[in-house]
């Protein structure tokens, strides 16, 4: 490797450690906090060691085995998340559409949980790391909730000059924070040397036969140390396979095994430090620096999921389960790294609101973990169907592999269940409310097209008729975008009603999106000639592609298809839904919301990058 690449690794291994593992290193904050706290188990000597065998294997297994090496083998073209594999899935199940509709349905659930793991990851972080003020200061407890506002404001606001830059800042930062916690871990380990007798498997066995209920109900906080693994996943295409591994086996899990096992010696030396083992670690001291540095921290952890929640929304724009929206692209050298500025708006009021209305880090442990480990439940099928139908895993090494996997999923999102009264049900709604938005969308598109198609000219009888019966013609090409090429666009025939001619050159362009992130060169153009000068044009984009039409008719022009822009017209229909009609579609509100989802979408044109100065559009109006 030569000294510039290594270098480049070096560089997004270090921004990897401050946007993709802010999360899981900052879950130090609070994971065995909960375990211990006043719903958790008594703090016993082998209930100790018990719970930090169970972190540490959860680390071991979760993130070093399943999302390391299995998940992140799942990438779509350099692509992560589970939208990119929600589409992987389903390109490796085209012969079955009864899968496909269950892939489908599994990915955008899993994507609408991964919204509510986006607002719930920002303000628990947050609030407990700004909670170090209780400990420092008690009488200072009143502006927890104030501070933790004003640091999810400043970090909403950061968003626009992208993942790269904030990487830039808080990968040096991060690297501090886990220096710093693996140093308080080693002073921690010191006072009580036995604690590494965790490492071995059988206290975590042993902590469930001795605890029975009490220890299922324990993994609903262990699962705290893994959270952050969706956002690691999904933010793979923001810095690449190798410094995401390079940053975890070498700094990260070092530095978080030895925190656990120091806060585990402390709790043992003085049992009264489970109120928070974390702060209780640090020297006096270094208290309120230690309350700066972990504030730092919990703004770097709300940024993985964040970034996760932009690649996320990207993608499911391009596979049309969400309405377009402005994406900006904040990097020149990583494609992933964008910012959604409706998004950020929507979590940081979200984010927000749970702040204020869940105010401790305690109640929110409660709403913490369903949707995190429902997306690892489904992140886990839908790799299974990916190994059995692409890698071509025989089903006995599927099933081993799926077995292994799932009990540890399905045992942590179990234990997540019971939280459901006491706060779980907020991420839950949350998920809800975007799986309902996404499935209508996806649906209203569909019953657009059908209404579209249905009342549609075939194309051929449409240019034997224009042959036979000319109309004036005009210089120049037109361009009609049409979601289907083999029936007339309705602008097409509007302009000859109105307008009463029609251009040397007329085009119907059809712009596609490919379930893959990249088209490959060969795929992103075809053309077809047809008579009486008019022609069939497919662009193809992969979904993680921005759809420029008139840099990809500027590769057509390459190709020997040439396009003049002064002298070419884009022609568009706009579409005006209506709802409420006797047409077999949807339910009536489900059409209504249908109607205001298309309404506030971003202009197709605007979308495809098409210069308003060589734009016409042309209403329709179209009944679902």
């Amino acid at each position: 490797m030569q000294a510039s690449s290594k270098r480049r690794v070096a560089a997004l291994a270090l921004g990897a450690v401050g946007v993709v593992y802010g999360d899981i290193g900052t879950s130090p904050l609070y994971t065995l906090k909960e375990v211990f706290g006043p719903h958790g188990v008594p703090a016993s000597h082998d209930n100790v060691l018990g719970a930090l065998s169970l972190v540490f294997w959860s680390l071991i297994l979760v993130v070093s085995v399943k999302y390391l090496l299995f998940i992140m083998r799942a990438d779509n073209k350099g692509e992560g998340g589970i939208m990119a594999l929600m589409a992987l899935a389903q390109r490796s199940a085209r012969d079955l559409p009864r899968l496909r509709l269950a892939i489908a349905v599994l990915g955008i659930f899993g994507a609408a949980l991964f919204y509510g793991d986006g607002v719930i990851t920002p303000a628990m972080s947050v609030l407990s790391a700004v909670e170090g003020l209780k400990v420092a200061a008690p009488h200072l407890e009143h502006y927890v909730v104030p501070i933790t506002v004003g640091v999810i404001l400043a970090l909403c606001w950061v968003q626009k000059r992208g993942t790269e830059r904030i990487g830039a800042v808080f990968g040096p930062v991060c690297a501090v924070w886990f220096v710093s916690i693996a140093a308080l871990g080693v002073l921690g380990i010191a006072r009580h040397p036995t604690v590494l007798y965790a490492l071995l498997p059988t206290y975590g066995v042993e902590f469930f036969t001795h605890n029975h209920a009490e220890a299922f109900f324990a993994l609903g906080a262990v699962v705290l140390a893994v959270t952050g693994t969706e956002a690691l996943y999904a933010d793979m295409g923001h810095f690449g396979k190798g410094p995401i591994r390079l940053a975890w086996f070498n700094f990260v899990l070092p530095a978080l095994v030895l925190n656990y096992f120091g806060q585990g010696a402390l709790i043992l030396h003085d049992p009264g430090a489970i109120a928070n083992p974390f702060y209780h670690l640090v020297p006096r001291a270094l208290l309120y620096p230690m309350i700066a540095l972990a504030t730092a921290a919990a703004v770097i952890a709300s940024q993985a999921v964040i970034s996760g929640a932009f690649s996320m929304t990207r993608e499911a724009m391009q596979l049309g389960y969400v309405p377009r929206m402005q994406v900006m692209h904040t990097s020149h050298e990583m494609s992933g790294q964008v910012f959604v500025p409706w998004i950020n708006r929507a979590l940081l009021v979200l984010i927000v609101l749970a702040v204020v209305g869940f105010r401790s880090s305690d109640n929110l442990g409660s709403a913490y973990g369903i949707a995190v480990t429902g997306t690892m439940v489904i992140t886990t099928l839908l790799a299974l169907i990916v190994a059995r139908r692409q890698w071509g895993w025989s089903v006995p090494a599927v099933i081993v592999v799926g077995m292994g996997l799932l009990t540890v999923d399905l045992g942590f999102f179990s234990a997540n269940i019971i939280k459901i009264e006491s706060g779980g049900w907020f991420p839950l709604a949350l998920g809800l409310v975007v799986f309902l938005l996404m499935t209508t969308w996806r649906r209203g598109r569909e019953l657009v097209v059908r209404e579209i198609q249905q009342g549609g000219l075939a194309i051929a009888p449409f240019i034997v008729n224009m042959t036979e019966h000319p109309p004036v013609r005009v210089a120049g090409t037109a361009v009609f975008l049409t979601g289907n090429a083999n029936t007339v666009p309705h602008a097409l025939l509007h302009n000859l009603k109105h307008n009463k001619v029609l251009h040397e050159r007329n085009v119907l362009l059809t712009v596609e999106t490919l379930e893959t992130p990249l088209a490959e060169a060969d795929e992103q153009i075809e053309w077809t000639a047809l008579d009486g000068g008019f022609g069939r044009l497919r662009l193809r984009f992969g979904f993680a592609e921005d759809p420029d039409v008139p840099a990809r008719l500027a590769q057509a022009g390459r190709g020997g298809i040439a396009f003049d822009m002064m002298d070419t017209t884009f022609f568009v229909s706009r579409e005006s839904v209506v709802a409420g009609t006797r047409r077999r579609g949807m339910a009536l509100w489900r059409e209504k919301l249908f109607v205001m989802m298309a309404r506030n979408a971003m202009p197709a044109t605007a979308f495809f990058q098409i210069p308003g100065n060589r734009l016409i559009e042309l209403g329709a109006q179209v009944e679902i």
